[in-house]
């Protein structure tokens, strides 16, 4: 009785195996993502980190719009201003 399970799951694996090699390929489509090559990125200026206008946090000094990645680095540069002016 062993050897029928057995020769019968070597038979299941051995057919897997010749329809996974048979069958035909699907390829995977890409999803396709729209972006305009001109959208301009900016640079953090606390962490580094380049974000595009649409997502970033915009802050002002002296009348410049810096842009940031989060309020937490935005909040971190209010820091930085307010020891410098110290």
């Amino acid at each position: 009785m062993i050897r029928i399970l057995i020769w019968g799951l070597l038979l299941y694996i051995g057919y897997r195996i010749v329809i996974s090699l048979t069958a035909p390929r699907k390829t995977a489509a890409k999803p396709v993502e729209k972006r305009d090559s001109a959208e301009t990125t900016y640079r953090d200026p606390v962490c580094g980190v380049y974000v595009s206008e649409e997502q970033a946090v915009v802050g002002r000094h002296n009348g410049e719009r810096h842009y940031f990645c989060s309020m937490d680095c935005l909040e971190k540069y209010r820091e930085q201003l307010d020891h410098l002016s110290t």
